[in-house]
């Protein structure tokens, strides 16, 4: 399966994972349109792009900004007249205890990895049903398959994910609607120096976990093949999978690790 001449819409795509992924899908001479808050960087990224081939429409916008949501899915219609792939990155973490993070933390995180995620699909998606096809990827994490230190709220936005979408897959089943979701590990981003702390401050830092995990660029392939074979859930780092398996059949073994990780 190739991408070539499909309009791919990317949120979260000034930087990390959004952007190497928009880099992947220059290379097979898609069609992108990238999206995020910052413009000027989107203005960057788009130069790479379309160094490789790529037709690009730089959309900013934010994903909590629900009012703009459908005049921004024209916008992409107006320039490419469909939408093939949907590729939900936008997103934030967390670095803070349960006990000391205040609500409106709580609150922030579910609006931006949850409802923000899922509006802009509702949006797209009478769109793609109308075309009789599509393609949406939301990009969960490993603590959406369970839970983890210091990521509360992170871990219950992509829990929340995970009933959506998969409920999405299982009602059109049989029509040609592909939803994929992916599980990172600890992928080399700023991921963790953007992330909300207990008072919704910025981190500001590095996590050591973070710092040696994989390339953005590794991440975008390993994501890309999962969506030509359209794989429904990708969990990407062997030490991510180990910690999916233990906690499926070793329940015990499981608290006990994830108990003891630095969660920074």
């Amino acid at each position: 399966m190739k991408y070539t001449n499909q309009v791919v819409w990317i949120t979260g795509a000034s930087s990390g994972i959004g952007e190497a992924l928009a880099i992947e899908f220059s290379k097979e001479k898609a069609k992108i349109v990238l999206s995020a808050r910052r413009a000027e960087v989107l203005k960057t990224v788009a130069e790479k792009c379309e160094k490789l081939g790529a037709e690009c429409l730089v959309l900013p916008m934010d994903v909590t900004n629900y009012d703009a949501l459908e005049e921004n899915v024209n916008k992409v219609l107006q320039k490419f007249s469909k939408i093939d792939v949907l590729i939900n990155n936008a997103g934030i973490s967390q670095r803070g205890l349960t006990a000391e993070t205040a609500f409106e933390v709580d609150r922030r995180i579910m609006e931006i990895n949850y409802f923000g995620n899922i509006a802009l699909t509702k949006a797209v998606l009478p769109k793609m049903l109308a075309q009789k096809n599509g393609q949406i990827v939301t990009m969960s994490s490993l603590v959406g398959i369970f839970g983890f230190p210091q990521r509360s709220s992170y871990s219950a936005s992509k829990h929340a994910l995970h009933g959506f979408y998969e409920t999405l897959m299982v009602e059109h089943y049989n029509d040609n609607l592909k939803i994929n979701i992916i599980c990172p590990g600890r992928i080399k981003t700023d991921i963790s120096i953007n992330s909300l702390t207990k008072d919704g401050t910025q981190h500001g830092k590095m996590d050591q976990g973070q710092a040696k995990g994989i390339s953005a660029e590794k991440c975008a392939q390993i994501i890309v093949k999962a969506m030509k074979r359209n794989k429904r859930v990708t969990v990407i780092g062997m030490e991510g999978k180990l910690m999916v398996f233990f906690k499926k059949f070793i329940p015990p073994l499981f608290y006990k690790i994830a108990s003891k990780i630095s969660a920074t």
